[in-house]
């Protein structure tokens, strides 16, 4: 099997003293691995990644100049981690809270359906031309109340899973230190 570019993508950043705090919110005074991830880097990951597929291989590629900046190198690589986790245990909530809400729509839009198809029609006399309108009016309006639940649950889900295995790869990504060499 042929390897396309898009099955590694590699994410580059400089690590030194002058751009280690680049990397990180300016307004956030704990300790270096525990800090908040800068929207910049943020942003510049978010687009490093949008070619991901499903089997992309994601690596974090930090060049060091120095030996003393390789220091940097493991703190940044633990605060990017631990931001990647916390983003996916979120949207893993969501997406617990996407299921559980159509499931209970689709309970209660079969509950509709059932009082519509059973419950009604008994109480028409079924030589009546009313009967055969009504009925007829219950079907569609059964499928219009069905639509909508069996659409999320067929077709909605798996942006969430894709979004939960990308933050996935970038929790647990590959750390390679680059260094400088003149």
């Amino acid at each position: 099997m042929e390897e396309s570019a898009f099955d590694k993508i590699d994410i580059f950043l400089t690590v030194d003293r002058q751009t280690i705090n680049n990397y990180f919110n300016s307004h956030d005074p704990a300790p270096i691995y525990k800090r908040q991830l800068s929207h910049q880097l943020e942003e510049y990951i978010r687009t490093s990644v949008l070619s991901a597929k499903r089997y992309s291989a994601i690596f974090y590629k930090f060049k060091c100049i120095s030996e003393i900046d390789k220091q940097y190198a493991m703190p940044l690589m633990y605060a990017i981690r631990t931001h990647y986790l916390k983003k996916k245990e979120m949207r893993e909530k969501e997406f617990k809270r996407f299921r559980n809400r159509s499931w209970i729509l689709l309970g209660i839009s079969l509950v509709m359906v059932l009082i519509c198809q059973g419950f009604i029609p008994m109480m028409l006399d079924e030589h009546n031309r009313l009967h055969t309108a009504l009925g007829n009016s219950l079907d569609i309006f059964s499928w219009v109340l069905l639509w909508r639940p069996i659409d999320l649950l067929l077709f909605y889900w798996n942006p969430h899973l894709k979004d939960i295995s990308l933050l996935n790869k970038l929790a647990t990504a590959e750390l390679i230190v680059i260094d400088n060499e003149k």
